[in-house]
């Protein structure tokens, strides 16, 4: 039961729980060193987010500015930065409060220490490395359409050790730069808008394409997305209820489903106007009369 004894020594200036005598001086250097520690998280979180302002304020001046970067690579570069402040003033604050913490301790202890410590981080060095390279090689860029390892989104971040995905679905996938070896960019160049438009058997598949055509050349002088096209290409398919109009073109990066979305509708009012009907599966009953010979 001594453990729970309490006793304050006024004139040693200690305090005493049961076994355990706590000077002033130990009481001192423990404030001390808490205060120390307090102050340095605090300069971090100062230091990260003024340095983040810095760095946005920055990009912003730079856009006018004669030769200045375009906004998706601002943003990537912007991204990065934040990452290296974020990474250095992390590790600068952690050493200062280890050193302050475990200023004490013996060098064989920091020796085993430093040697986990560098098993524990080639990971990191390898993510670090690869960061480095996809962006010397500008694989992609913040705001591209990508696919790594069978997971295609958004690219919403670049860091120095990872790369942040925004599927279409709002699921964030968080991938770590080491681990990427096959990158599919959706977004480099003009992408294909391709729509087919299914025709009744009964309709004058050349009447239809005339129709469609000149649909599709309204579409080309509203739409101020598209690149090329839309054309029609012709008949692609002859299906079990009607014929199958193939139609492509090519539109301007990220914009190529809301361009497919706006073509279909032009199309179907399109037909619509003309009295043409798409087509759509037929059931038909037919009746035989069995007569039983004699």
């Amino acid at each position: 039961m001594d453990w729970f004894k309490f006793d304050f020594n006024f004139e040693e200036g200690a305090i005493r729980i049961g076994r355990l005598t706590i000077t002033s001086d130990q009481i001192n250097d423990l404030l001390w060193t808490i205060a120390r520690v307090v102050l340095i998280i605090v300069c971090m979180y100062i230091s990260i987010k003024l340095g983040s302002k810095i760095i946005e304020k920055t990009l912003n001046k730079q856009k006018k500015l004669k030769f200045s970067l375009d906004e998706k690579k601002a943003r990537t570069l912007g991204a990065i930065l934040k990452s290296i402040l974020r990474y250095s003033v992390y590790f600068i604050g952690v050493s200062a409060i280890l050193s302050i913490v475990l200023g004490g301790i013996s060098l064989t202890l920091a020796g085993i220490g430093g040697v986990a410590i560098g098993l524990g981080a080639q990971n990191l060095v390898k993510d670090v490395i690869n960061g480095f390279f996809i962006l010397f090689e500008d694989q992609y860029a913040v705001g591209d359409y990508i696919t790594i390892e069978a997971k295609s989104g958004i690219v919403e971040s670049i860091e120095l050790r990872i790369t942040k995905l925004r599927d279409f679905s709002g699921d964030l996938h968080i991938i770590p730069n080491g681990l990427i070896t096959n990158v599919t960019n959706h977004s480099r160049g003009n992408m294909r808008v391709m729509v087919e438009v299914d025709i009744s058997y009964e309709e004058d598949t050349y009447k239809a394409m005339d129709v469609l055509k000149e649909a599709c050349s309204q579409f080309a002088n509203e739409n101020k997305n598209m690149v090329e096209g839309p054309k029609v290409v012709g008949v692609s398919a002859l299906k079990d209820s009607g014929v199958t109009i193939k139609i492509v073109g090519k539109a301007k990066a990220m914009t190529q489903w809301e361009c497919e979305n706006q073509l279909r509708a032009r199309l179907k009012k399109a037909l619509d106007d003309a009295n043409i009907e798409i087509a759509y599966p037929v059931t038909k009953i037919v009746n035989y009369n069995f007569r039983k010979e004699v």
